[in-house]
């Protein structure tokens, strides 16, 4: 019965699409192969009514807005990317950020009083009208008893029930995708899905959001790129949390670039640094980097709200990114497709050799160039075409983190239409490089090899005695071996530390 649900409301979220003319605008049809424009006329004989008037992004906003938050959350990525789909249909789709209608603020103070289970004048001197409302809550702004200004976050009225729905929805789609077109399954439908509706879940929860902008506020402090709002503990609760208001302008809003002594140049290196400096350094990194989450001020200053998101990468998988921007920065093609290889992203029966000269016809082209020289919408179709060449797989625990570098990149070059990417992620990559990778790094890395061999030995050492009945008369031999086997650990890691340094 669940399942059948799901496939009504699936049915219902193409209807409407349908019917706004935005599942496949009549405006693309010249860019469109034979096939697709044919099935597009079909499909423009069932569309009608107002949602048929205006812009396609005006049409797909007003769709997208009443299918739920998983729909407004992919309305919010689309809104990013004017350099692939044009500056009018983003700036159509930008208002679903956090311009969405709000819920009665008597609603929001009872949720309060609830969430936290005391009255809400004995932690709130004034408590207004909402300031911003997007898919999962709406924000309000507030005074302490101390006369602190604050945000006040609370969950929309029977949200988690939508987005149980949402979900099953949304794993519908996924497993249907995965059956019927073969061409998808690389891109592990059912695996994006489920990392999409564990995020969704995390916002459930304002108390995990707390933890979070704490984290990575602590993370943003040890560099300038960036700043979190504190969190005013005591105002936290499942479906509430209180943060320090945000200084500055929301960059949703058009007058935040319109500030007096703002430097959109560095601006834009701020936010693309700020995001690379948390994912490289900390391995946690904010996964939700638009435009109505970022507040800035003159001449350059950001601060990240809502952290119902937080991305997290291991070890392995920050020296693999920073491997890969480092080889993209240094035009070693040959190192970026050894690297792939070495993660496991692309199968090892390729060709390595052919999968670097792809990369290079790939980055050669957009090397050092201009922003506006550059068609992103092509790059990503390049990128595409030769990810399916070599049989190159989505990976699931990447997927926040890929999302959120297409945000940010977007973001960066609406502030600054001219922003480089790879030049403004040059000193952070190469920082991060120069201190683990350096000489020092690895010999660091060999010695802490070696005490986990000892250690592991020592282990081995410290075993139960063999019983009485199989022991065989004569010195034992533990001893030696331990020695020898630890004299030859500490030759070895003295080796390649030599062999380190003379390459440095």
């Amino acid at each position: 019965m669940n399942r059948l649900a799901a496939f009504l409301r699936l049915m219902g979220a193409g209807w409407r699409l349908v019917r706004a003319d935005a599942l496949v605008p009549k405006e693309v049809e010249p860019l469109l192969p034979p096939s697709a424009r044919l099935a597009g006329w079909f499909l423009r004989l069932f569309a009608g009514g107002k949602t048929r008037k205006g812009r396609p992004g005006e049409r797909l906003a007003r769709a997208l807005e009443g299918l739920g938050p998983v729909a407004i959350k992919m309305g919010q990525f689309l809104s990013t990317r004017a350099d692939i789909f044009g500056a009018t249909f983003a700036e159509d789709l930008s208002h679903l950020k956090d311009r969405l209608p709000p819920f009665p603020t008597a609603i929001a103070r009872a949720e309060v009083e609830r969430s936290l289970a005391r009255p809400i004048d004995s932690l709130y001197t004034t408590f207004g009208e909402p300031v911003g409302a997007a898919s999962l809550a709406q924000a309000h702004e507030a005074t302490l008893l101390d006369g602190a200004k604050v945000a006040v976050k609370v969950l929309r009225p029977g949200i988690e029930r939508r987005v149980v729905e949402d979900s099953a929805t949304l794993r519908l789609a996924a497993d249907l995708a995965h059956r019927l077109v073969p061409a998808a399954r690389r891109l592990r439908p059912r695996e994006f899905v489920e990392v999409v509706i564990r995020a969704l879940d995390l916002e459930m929860d304002l108390r995990f959001e707390a933890a979070g902008c704490a984290e990575l506020g602590e993370a943003m402090a040890l560099d300038t790129h960036m700043r979190a709002p504190a969190v005013v503990w005591d105002g936290v609760g499942k479906r509430v949390l209180t943060l320090a208001w945000a200084p500055g302008v929301p960059l949703s809003d058009p007058k935040a670039l319109e500030q007096e002594g703002l430097d959109r140049k560095a601006l834009a290196d701020n936010v693309t640094r700020g995001f690379l400096a948390q994912a490289l350094d900390h391995g946690l990194f904010h996964a939700d980097l638009h435009e109505g989450n970022l507040f800035v001020s003159a001449p350059a200053a950001i601060t990240a709200v809502d952290y119902g998101i937080v991305g997290r990468l291991g070890l392995a998988e920050r020296k693999y990114l920073a491997e890969i921007l480092y080889g993209f920065l240094s035009r070693d093609y040959v190192r970026v497709a050894k690297i792939h290889f070495d993660a496991g992203y692309v199968p090892a029966h390729q060709d390595m050799d052919a999968f670097a000269q792809a990369l290079r016809a790939v980055g050669e082209p957009v090397f050092g160039r201009d922003a506006r020289q550059v068609s992103m919408g092509k790059l990503l179709a390049q990128l595409f075409e030769i990810t399916a060449l070599f049989e190159m797989a989505l990976r699931p625990e990447l997927v926040l983190l890929q999302k959120t570098m297409v945000t940010v990149e977007g973001v960066a070059r609406r502030i600054d239409p001219s922003h480089d990417l790879w030049a403004a992620s040059d000193p952070v990559v190469r920082r991060w490089i120069a201190r683990e990778l350096s000489p020092v790094a690895r010999m660091r890395e060999l010695a802490d090899e070696a005490l986990r061999a000892l250690k592991a030995m020592a282990r081995y050492a410290e075993q139960p005695p063999v019983p009485p009945a199989v022991v065989v008369e004569k010195t034992p031999a533990w001893p030696w071996f331990l020695a020898g086997a630890g004299a030859m650990v500490l030759a070895f890691a003295a080796v390649r530390i030599l062999v380190a340094l003379i390459l440095a």
